[in-house]
């Protein structure tokens, strides 16, 4: 039993080290709901989405499109709803429904445009499951032909 008295705490430690514990459990419970809410979207997002369309959602000119301020734009109405549940970026994720679907409200969300809000109604997991029982099969052509109900900035 060579040093066990050494390594014993006093019951004031054990109770310091409670306080200390309480604290760090009480201080977590008060960080904005929002930060614990938005880390599986976001990492979802930057797992399945960042590597084409960027970390901030600009894509790449020319070549894949900007999210920022055209999703909730296209969104916003029933044609766009369904071009963005058919894009091949969520038809053929190996996301679940239920996460599709918070990733995309998550891209309404943080990736919206200046200005007036966009009403949309949140994607759903109903949604998604139903989008990929019917993939789009011309995405450019379909988008070149909604862009253009969108203001300029958007396109």
């Amino acid at each position: 039993m060579y040093g066990l008295q050494n390594h014993r705490r006093s019951d004031a430690q054990r109770v310091d080290s409670m306080r200390i514990a309480v604290g760090v459990f009480a201080m977590l419970a008060l960080l904005p709901a929002r930060s614990h809410a938005d880390a599986a979207p976001r990492a979802d997002y930057l797992i399945h989405c960042a590597g084409c369309h960027g970390e901030d959602g600009r894509g790449l000119a020319g070549h894949v499109p900007s999210m920022r301020g055209a999703v909730a734009a296209l969104a916003a109405f029933p044609e766009g709803r369904r071009y963005i549940l058919g894009v091949p970026g969520v038809t053929q994720s190996d996301l679940s429904e239920a996460q599709m679907a918070t990733v995309l409200n998550w891209i309404v969300r943080d990736f919206k445009a200046p200005g007036p809000a966009v009403t949309v109604v949140p994607f759903t997991a109903a949604e998604v499951a139903r989008a990929r029982q019917a993939p789009l099969l011309d995405v450019t052509a379909t988008r070149e032909r909604l862009v253009r109900r969108l203001p300029p900035a958007l396109r």
